[in-house]
């Protein structure tokens, strides 16, 4: 008699129950659309409202059931899903890893990898890669995640538990980083704003978080490694299946003809890098922003991240075909084409849902209903008068749940940092603590929410694995790292603050004004 599952484990086989046995995918978006509607017209009806903190404008529901309403989601429902920010980046990075992948270059590098990297680091590695992968925008949710999977499924380990690992650090550890990211001067720019309906000389810098974020760099690598082999990957079992589009022996050791082909691709990708960085780093580089002179490196640099997933596009596909015609697998251009050609016909599916979900994301930010939770969610946390670390607490927990409603960082932070920022510098917290507990609820329910931008890419790539994968699927493998980070990270929080160690270079915890 087989032994009893854990009760964790039944319960999120109930969630991946509950949730795939919903809609497909793309039907559900289109539910949800229909709902937000329905939602937008009774809200208006009912004349709900509420004042912009920062602003003091009145914000009302809009009316999607309306005229005007009707005639905004016909007529812009195409630039929706062309304007659609995931739909564009994932079709142009596959363009050069298709040359990659069916070159060869990707199974006979992950084969290299993996001899090179200890079983037990694998997890940890992958995770943490997820983390740094910030520092490139996006393009860790188009490039990491998968190659999790790929990862996973070479080692003989589940595809789907790679691909929530890499999930978790990408995703819910999108804040954390051992370098400054392009997050960190948008949030500390509203974080000054709000601080100045106080104190108008006060400036909170883009460093302002730090040393906080380098430590909890650490502390999600560790949390996301523990729940993949204590929790994902038990629940998950062994995987037996084969995935779509066949299966390569990922555990043979590669020949002779590939070793040569990954020392020819290894010079062109580090010359690929090595020319990156000569765009992009000396003064008046090419990748330089000429009328930000002066400004933050980071601001200098938008001109680099901007053109950062185009250049990725551009290294893969130099060094799929250096591998390929090393190899032979490449032995003209219609063969390259043909693979790019390929890997993209297989996105079908997913273009599809990215319609459905990008109709949905833009129907929702029109209606204003994000924006009215928002704002009321914040002044009930505010009417709850709670003080000290409760408070913070509180607030972690606030925002954790707005973002499960409004997915832009930078958007909600714009509705809650002029009324947490100073109410908390009243109390004695600095706008800097306040912006870090921001980021710790903000990151952690990232990868729970189908409102989030990505969430219907992290569907696409397990289905590869996992013909019958849908939304329970995913939320239920990512509910643990959600629920994990959440209560890791806010009491490493505590720790921070009860010690007095500060968040960043002369940023202090507390705020000599409350």
């Amino acid at each position: 008699m087989a032994a009893p599952r854990p009760w964790l484990t039944r319960a999120l086989d109930r969630v991946e129950r509950v949730g795939n046995a919903l809609p497909d995918p793309i039907t559900l978006f289109v539910i949800l659309s229909l709902m937000v509607v329905a939602a937008s017209w009774v809200a208006t009806m009912l004349g709900l409202s509420a004042a912009h903190p920062s602003s003091g404008e009145t914000i009302t529901p809009v009316n999607l059931a309306s005229a005007a309403g009707v005639r905004r989601m016909l007529a812009e429902g195409v630039r929706n899903f062309t304007a659609f920010p995931p739909l564009g980046l994932v079709i142009v990075v596959v363009i050069g890893i298709g040359v990659a992948e069916r070159s060869g270059l990707v199974v006979a590098a992950l084969r290299r990898l993996l001899a090179a990297t200890p079983p037990a680091l694998l997890t940890a590695t992958l995770v943490f890669g997820g983390v740094m992968s910030s520092l490139a925008v996006d393009a860790g949710y188009v490039v990491l995640v998968p190659l999790g999977a790929t990862m996973f499924y070479a080692a003989g380990r589940h595809p789907l538990a790679g691909l929530a690992a890499a999930a978790a650090g990408v995703s819910g550890g999108f804040s954390a980083n051992l370098l400054i990211t392009a997050l960190d001067p948008l949030l500390s720019g509203l974080t000054t704003e709000a601080a100045r309906l106080l104190n108008p000389e006060y400036t909170a810098q883009p460093t302002g978080n730090y040393y906080f974020l380098v430590a909890s760099t650490f502390l999600i690598t560790a949390v996301g490694t523990f729940v993949t082999t204590r929790i994902v990957e038990p629940r998950l079992g062994r995987y037996d299946g084969t995935p779509a589009g066949g299966s390569d022996d990922m555990l043979a050791d590669i020949t002779p003809v590939e070793r040569r082909g990954l020392r020819r691709a290894g010079f062109v990708f580090l010359a690929g890098l090595a020319l990156m960085a000569w765009m992009a780093i000396p003064d008046g580089a090419v990748l330089r922003n000429p009328e930000a002179a002066g400004e933050p490196v980071l601001v200098q640099l938008k001109p680099f991240f901007d053109s950062l997933v185009m250049m990725l596009m551009l290294v893969f596909l130099a060094v799929g075909l250096t591998y390929g015609a090393a190899t032979g697998s490449i032995r003209s251009d219609r063969d390259a084409a043909k693979m790019s050609s390929e890997s993209v016909g297989v996105l079908g599916s997913y273009i599809v849902l990215a319609f459905a979900a990008a109709q949905f994301i833009a129907w929702f930010n029109w209606s204003n209903l994000g924006l009215l939770l928002a704002i009321n969610g914040a002044a009930a946390l505010q009417a709850i008068n709670l003080t000290g670390i409760p408070l913070v607490l509180a607030f972690i927990v606030v925002s954790g749940v707005i973002n499960l409603f409004v997915g832009s960082a930078s958007a909600k932070w714009a509705i809650m940092a002029p009324v947490f920022v100073p109410m908390l510098m009243l109390m004695g917290f600095s706008p800097e603590l306040t912006q870090a507990a921001y980021r710790v609820g903000d990151s952690t329910t990232n990868i729970i929410t189908p409102l989030m931008m990505y969430f219907p890419l992290f569907i696409a790539f397990a289905q590869k694995y996992q013909k019958d994968a849908g939304i329970g699927t995913i939320i239920a493998m990512m509910v643990p790292y959600s629920v994990a980070l959440l209560i890791a990270w806010s009491l490493f929080f505590v720790i921070w603050i009860l010690t007095g160690l500060p968040l960043g270079p002369g940023a202090p915890l507390t705020y000599p004004g409350g």
